[in-house]
């Protein structure tokens, strides 16, 4: 039987998502249900699916599937991660910053069977940074630039009354460990926290964030100094015109990860 996947928002990743599945390009997977703010606009949107699926309560999701995919504002993360976890399905959270202040569902995965599974994202190389973290690791880091627009509204720019729309030169808006950048900008650096937890830690993974007019792309520069290892990462992701916040390539990622969940051969670890 295939597996059956749930999708918690119908956004700039969701939708697209949603569409790889109703179009079957993902094999042995189909979409059982979303979720979504909107749940007219949602189910006029699904009504030109080939198969459209219901629409359904955040914490309904996991009732309909075997993985659940979570791409919804993090203030309702803890509720679907919870139902999912709680219910021993896959969770995939794409909100991966809210795992900090969540760890508990580690723990609560390993009871009910449960797992969750990080998409790469906007980033490349985690493979690469779980291998070296096998070992000893020296220092990570993650220097991001993204075009103002991108980080209007992140609570400390709001907390420090910095505006975007006055950015004229390359800004630093933050400098600091990954646990405190996703404390400041939520909705942008996500990426810091896969890293982080793929490697060394939130606490000693270094992220800088700047607001930079003179990129047009949200851009990711990672290091990494290990015992066997030494690399640089550079990535220069194409924003979403539906969400300047996010790259295109994220939704890409998660079909990806949905993917290697039924392939007969997977390459990379």
């Amino acid at each position: 039987m295939p597996l059956k996947v749930a999708i918690a928002g119908l956004g700039a990743i969701g939708l697209k998502v949603a569409r790889a599945l109703d179009e079957g390009k993902l094999p042995g997977l189909v979409l059982a249900a979303v979720s979504a703010r909107d749940v007219e606009k949602a189910k006029r949107t699904l009504a030109g699916f080939k198969s459209p699926v219901p629409v359904v309560g955040i914490e309904a999701l996991p009732a309909e599937a075997d993985v659940v995919v979570e791409c919804i504002p993090a203030a309702h993360f803890k509720a679907i991660a919870d139902a999912t976890v709680g219910a021993g399905k896959i969770f995939m959270p794409l909100s991966v910053g809210q795992m900090l202040s969540n760890m508990h569902l580690v723990d609560r995965a390993k009871e009910t069977g449960a797992r969750i599974l990080v998409p790469t994202g906007a980033l490349v190389g985690l493979d690469a940074v779980r291998a070296v973290a096998e070992g000893t690791v020296h220092s990570v880091s993650i220097i991001t630039r993204k075009p103002p627009g991108g980080l209007k509204g992140a609570p400390l720019l709001i907390e420090k009354g910095l505006s975007m729309d006055d950015v004229r030169a390359p800004l630093q808006v933050f400098a600091g460990s990954a646990r405190d950048a996703i404390k400041g900008f939520p909705a942008n650096v996500n990426v810091a926290v896969a890293l982080s937890l793929a490697g060394i830690g939130p606490d000693r993974t270094r992220v800088e964030i700047w607001a930079d007019p003179t990129v047009t792309r949200n851009t990711h520069t990672i290091e990494v100094r290990s015992e066997v290892s030494d690399f640089t990462i550079q990535i220069a992701g194409v924003p979403s015109e539906e969400n300047p916040a996010t790259g295109k390539l994220t939704p890409l990622s998660v079909i990806a990860a949905l993917r290697r969940l039924t392939a007969p051969i997977v390459v990379g670890s």
